[in-house]
């Protein structure tokens, strides 16, 4: 009985769609076939099959047609590169993942494939995601956006592109500094959120001075804006996040601080983890946060020395960039960055040292 339903559920598709053809009306498009066969199946499943899984696929791809136009839209704002881009974002975490093992292995047994390649596909999602607006909307986006939709998919890129930028525009430099500012204040949200997906049990403990810190930034960014001449900026061009080198490159830069971490921590105590943290943190902050928040989940350091060693970081890379900005940006955005990076810098260094234990 299905098998002859089917046949004449698809004999009726090809006769209509032959009329259609031969009155002029051609769709190349098969949306409502594939729906009608999908439908078919459907109620074949509910008598034959399970009512629940029906009731969801039916729900699904009742969805999926409701936002045809928009997901065509969406598609065609991100492009077939960025598409095939997506693709493997979806080859690192469905096909990659679930085949590594979940053990641990190597020197001080800190290197778990599985655990490894997690945080891999956490930090390509949280950048993918910035990405993906940034494809939506940077060509439109104002300064703000432009620093957000960066400090989504990196605010060391987008310190180098800006600076680049002010170096040849110098009467870009107010807002030039501004979108640097909300970029390297937005890596701090990002930290917030891997301590929170990594160890939510000791994120009320961590999360605090980092906090306060953010608001610091939040602070610096409003008085640039109000400071800066209110233009719009276009975002110069992104890498997309999602490639399978940057992956590479980054499970390969984690895994080494992960191994540093506890050789730092085994032989020299807090004080060989900040060092690693100063080390790491000049060129990735996402890579030593990790870590120590995996430590802390697993009962194997301090809530206190966890949060230090990540402000650390966090204050080496405003180092770093500030570096980038003096070599590449010019006087001007070098006048301005060194400034509030120098009181995020006092502030950083007044929670080490006034926040209590």
């Amino acid at each position: 009985m299905v098998g002859v339903g089917l046949l004449v559920l698809a004999m009726m598709l090809v006769f209509a769609n032959y009329v259609r053809l031969k009155n002029g009306q051609i769709d190349p498009g098969i949306t409502t076939e594939v729906a009608a066969l999908l439908l078919y199946a459907l109620g074949v499943l509910i008598v034959a099959g399970t009512m629940s899984t029906a009731i969801v696929l039916g729900g699904i791809m009742a969805l999926v047609l409701h936002f045809k136009k928009a997901m065509h839209g969406f598609a065609a704002a991100v492009g077939d590169q960025d598409m095939r881009a997506i693709m493997q974002f979806v080859f690192l975490t469905l096909i990659i993942l679930p085949v590594l093992p979940n053990q641990n292995y190597g020197p001080f047994e800190v290197w778990n494939p599985f655990k490894i390649w997690l945080m891999v596909v956490l930090i390509v999602g949280i950048s993918l995601g910035g990405y993906v607006a940034y494809k939506i909307f940077g060509a439109r986006a104002g300064a703000v956006l432009g620093g957000l939709f960066g400090g989504l998919i990196s605010s060391t890129a987008t310190t180098v592109s800006y600076a680049r930028r002010c170096a040849t525009e110098a009467s870009l430099a107010p807002l030039g500094a501004l979108v640097i500012m909300i970029a390297s204040g937005l890596s701090l949200a990002r930290v917030l959120v891997e301590i929170a997906v990594v160890t939510p049990g000791s994120f009320s403990a961590i999360a605090p001075p980092i906090v306060v810190l953010l608001g610091v930034c939040g602070l610096l960014c409003a008085g640039l804006y109000i400071f800066s001449p209110k233009t719009e900026s276009k975002m110069p061009v992104q890498n997309n996040p999602a490639e399978l080198k940057a992956a590479f490159v980054f499970g390969g830069l984690y895994a080494l601080v992960l191994l540093s971490v506890a050789i730092a921590k085994e032989h020299f105590g807090s004080t060989g983890l900040y060092v690693v943290s100063v080390i790491s943190g000049l060129t990735d902050m996402d890579a030593i946060t990790l870590s120590t928040a995996g430590l802390v989940e697993s009962g194997d350091l301090s809530t206190t020395t966890a949060w230090r060693a990540i402000v650390i970081a966090a204050m080496a890379n405003f180092i770093f960039k500030f570096g980038v900005v003096a070599a590449v940006g010019g006087r001007a955005l070098a006048g301005r960055v060194g400034l509030v990076f120098a009181l995020v810098l006092l502030s950083g260094g007044a929670l080490i040292w006034l926040w209590p234990a």
